[in-house]
């Protein structure tokens, strides 16, 4: 099989996949894992796939805020629902950028002496006419998602403690791993986790059984994941020995397949 072939076999079993192994790739290809490695570091530098620990990740551009809003709708409001319930008079939240948090945003809007904190220029700007008390993290501005970025994000979070936080993420592996493709966001992401007294993950069933370049947490770490997803009993198992808080949401859309189906 010529090295183009491979190119093209190692793209169509990624975007089935969105990771592969280097030993599964050099199987399904026929070929020895260091073929597959040159391979892989061949097809990073034309920028078509992420080398990452033992293998391989499609390389996925981050979604707008705009294609974003538009996905699973009334789950996003749903999961929001269930958050704003561990929102108190008198808190100081930090709401992570993405559409799940900009729709919570919008529920704890009129919660008595409340002081938001954001790192989504979404959010800022919807909170603007709000009753709340609110703190805009800086930094320069990702305009495609509309969060803020970089050391002085970092730095100004580093001041802070927050009484809870609602953090989202990109996807969440095989193993509960929470990740996401940018090296900024999994540190400002781990931050705001060492400095929050509660701090819930919010995903919906979308983000499962994926992979990203970088790993923020394991969902253990969280005080709970919020989540619809519909764990099997593989799963479950996975859950309870890793103690992980899982907080269901019902999912009322029309029904749709397990991405490990």
């Amino acid at each position: 099989m010529l090295a183009e072939e491979r190119y093209t076999r190692i793209m169509t079993i990624l975007k089935d996949q969105g990771f592969a192994k280097v030993d599964d790739l050099a199987q399904a290809l026929k070929v020895s894992d260091m073929t597959i490695r040159r391979d892989l570091d061949r097809c990073q530098e034309r920028g078509i796939l992420q080398r990452c620990h033992g293998g391989a990740l499609m390389n996925r551009p981050e979604i707008s805020f705009e294609d974003k809003s538009g996905e699973n709708c009334e789950i996003k409001k749903s999961i929001a629902r269930k958050a704003a319930s561990f929102v108190e008079d008198g808190m100081t939240v930090f709401l992570d950028a993405g559409t799940t948090t900009y729709e919570l945003a919008q529920l704890i809007r009129n919660i008595p002496r409340l002081t938001v904190v954001t790192d989504d220029v979404h959010i800022m700007y919807s909170l603007l006419g709000s009753p709340v008390e609110l703190i805009c993290i800086g930094g320069v501005a990702h305009k495609k998602t509309g969060c803020t970025l970089g050391r002085f994000s970092e730095q100004m979070a580093e001041q802070m403690h927050f009484d809870i936080s609602f953090i989202g993420t990109n996807v969440v592996d095989e193993e509960f791993c929470s990740m996401t493709p940018t090296l900024e966001k999994m540190f400002f992401k781990r931050l705001v986790l060492r400095h929050s007294g509660l701090c819930y993950l919010v995903a919906d069933h979308s983000k499962f059984n994926k992979k990203a370049l970088y790993m923020i947490d394991s969902l253990d770490k969280f005080s709970g994941v919020i989540t619809d997803y519909a764990f099997n009993d593989d799963e479950q198992r996975l859950i309870s020995e890793k103690k992980i808080t899982v907080i269901a949401v019902e999912n009322n859309e029309s029904p749709y397949e397990r991405m490990n189906a």
